[in-house]
């Protein structure tokens, strides 16, 4: 943020503090005003050189903030999580400490690509109807780029009608190739890119979302893992997150918990192994089955639906996880558990504005008592929070 001459403050994506800086495409409204960098006349102290050569070439809105040193990206991603909570949920407290990431590069396990124009890659930053030809992603996994270098080799055998790909490496080390595309599209040459990917040193599994049906593998595995399924994008931060809601939650030995969005069942997993008795809700049928087949089966009921719809069915808690997608929980979720609230509720959030809006509805049955982030986005202005609330 900046301020004009008219004292309107002004909002420049990729400004960083201190910046002495030429403004272009300003655009003013009545209290504020938005701009883009034209030219930086002085860099400000924290101003580093992008690592990628698409972040300011191909103005990628993939990543916001290669352009600050790694200090001032963790500083201003605290400030993001602490000003939230105090705007948005109104609550009295300072920015969260925040853990960092032993990795700030070649972290990522999964990448959303678009296609528009002939063109396969992200989108630019604030044009979401824009995409550039993405070569390489400075934040994602070797094992993805190689696949990504191999596809981009033989793109031709890719639907004519392509809407996205999404490629991931699962936990086991095997790759995935999600094509999507319009409905009444058809993708014929599955077999021959996988074919090509194998002679590349790069076997992949590949699925085939046709716009009007549902994901299926088409070549690499006839019951693979499901690449729809969510999972932390980082996996050794996500791991380290989910120890510290554990331990926010005190002794489990003999108590009662629900594992509320559970995913594919790891903090369910944990729970157990902790000596809890759990509750598990996940709306996404495939997660679950994933969770079944990864067991214990022991001590654990699951059950696939929606939060909302089950809540009142599940025996009453001693603890509570929740970790909500980043739209957070619905006000039907927020009334549901201070009608039968817990003694302890760990709360994971990706998106600081939801979790302060959600902190704000809980706040008749709970209060606030600890707030960590986690470094699990590094290069972006994303991270991750553990809130932990005591009932009153």
């Amino acid at each position: 943020m900046g301020t004009l001459e008219d004292g309107r403050t002004v909002f420049v994506p990729r400004s960083a503090p201190g910046d002495l800086l030429e403004l272009t495409e300003v655009r003013l409204a009545r209290r504020f005003a938005r701009a883009r960098v034209a030219r930086v006349l002085e860099p400000g102290p924290d101003r580093v050189v992008p690592a990628c050569r698409h972040y300011l070439r191909d103005d990628c809105g993939s990543c916001q903030l290669q352009h600050l040193s790694s200090t001032a990206q963790r500083a201003a991603r605290r400030r993001l999580a602490g000003d939230a909570l105090r705007r948005i949920g109104q609550l009295e407290v300072e920015d969260p400490p925040l853990e960092p990431s032993e990795t700030e590069w070649a972290y990522r396990t999964k990448l959303t690509l678009a296609a528009r124009g002939g063109r396969i890659g992200y989108h630019r930053l604030g044009q979401p109807g824009r995409v550039f030809e993405l070569e390489q992603c400075s934040i994602a996994r070797p094992e993805l780029m190689a696949l990504w270098t191999a596809l981009r080799a033989e793109r031709r055998l890719l639907p004519a009608q392509l809407e996205q790909i999404v490629l991931r490496v699962d936990r086991a080390g095997i790759r995935h190739a999600m094509v999507r595309t319009v409905p009444g599209d058809a993708w014929t040459q599955a077999g021959e890119l996988g074919a090509a990917l194998a002679r590349a040193g790069v076997p992949a599994v590949l699925w085939w979302h046709p716009g009007d049906g549902a994901p299926r593998t088409v070549h690499g595995a006839p019951e693979a893992y499901p690449i729809t399924v969510f999972e932390q994008v980082h996996p050794a931060m996500g791991d380290r997150a989910r120890a510290h809601a554990l331990a926010e939650l005190g002794a489990l030995r003999g108590r009662h918990a629900w594992d509320l969005y559970a995913g594919i069942g790891e903090t369910t997993r944990a729970l157990l192994e902790c000596g809890a008795s759990v509750e598990s809700v996940e709306a996404d049928a495939r997660a679950v089955g994933v969770a079944e087949a990864r067991g214990p089966a022991a001590g654990v009921t699951r059950v696939a639906g929606r939060v909302e719809a089950v809540l009142g069915r599940l025996r009453p808690a001693d603890a509570i996880v929740v970790n909500p997608p980043r739209t957070g929980l619905g006000p039907a979720v927020s009334a549901g558990l201070c009608e039968r609230p817990a003694d302890r509720l760990v709360y994971v959030s990706c998106d600081p504005g939801t979790l302060a809006r959600d902190l704000s509805r809980l706040a008749p049955a709970y209060r606030l008592e600890a707030l960590r982030a986690f470094d699990l986005f590094p290069q972006t202005a994303h991270l991750e929070t553990v809130a932990r609330l005591e009932r009153r």
